[in-house]
């Protein structure tokens, strides 16, 4: 059985537990939902792909021994991409696996929300791929602007929804997105 669609999860690594916004508490259902979405990926044969952030000094660099899976999230991946910039389809391989192995359907999934998950889904939208964003499976953390106002993460998913919505990707459920993937198979 051949599928076109692949899920992505990306940047769901040590690293972040490094940060001083990372909180265990908010980061729990993350994890439970990505889990569910991987493990449900994987039932169904589609390929996973797992992407690191490498870069500069601290908990993203390599050295730094944080470059591996959030525990306790139990990948498996099919392949691993490490990339440097916020679009995992930039200077990756990404790119060329995806049209090697004949994918035109990305699930996205992973950390930070609104900047490489979003940045991701939006240059893969712009490249032709269709996109399942399932934000449920997406973690951000509160963020304060110039002018000292702060946005809860749930805000920000919000807005990241907002403007992806019916113009760069679907946004879904996990169960919405594996039964897709599932429909697909069975087309």
């Amino acid at each position: 059985m051949s599928t076109d669609t692949a899920l992505i999860v990306i940047d769901v690594q040590e690293s972040f537990r490094q940060r001083g916004y990372w909180n265990e508490a908010e980061a729990q259902p993350f994890i439970a939902n990505v889990q569910r979405l991987v493990d449900g990926a994987k039932a169904q044969g589609l390929p996973i792909v797992q992407i690191f952030h490498v870069d500069g000094d601290g908990p993203f660099a390599l050295e730094s021994g944080f470059i591996k899976p959030l525990a306790p999230v139990s990948l498996d991946a099919d392949i691993v991409f490490q990339k440097s910039r916020h679009s995992a389809l930039v200077g990756s391989g990404l790119d060329v696996w995806l049209t090697e192995n004949r994918i035109r359907k990305l699930i996205v999934s992973g950390i930070r929300t609104e900047q490489c998950c979003e940045t991701t889904t939006r240059h893969a939208s712009d490249l032709g791929y269709e996109v399942d964003y399932v934000s449920e499976a997406t973690l951000t953390f509160a963020m304060t602007n110039a002018a000292g106002r702060t946005f809860s993460a749930d805000e920000i998913k919000a807005r990241t929804e907002l403007v992806l919505a019916g113009r760069f990707a679907r946004i879904a459920t996990v169960d919405e997105a594996l039964a897709s993937a599932e429909h697909a198979l069975a087309a």
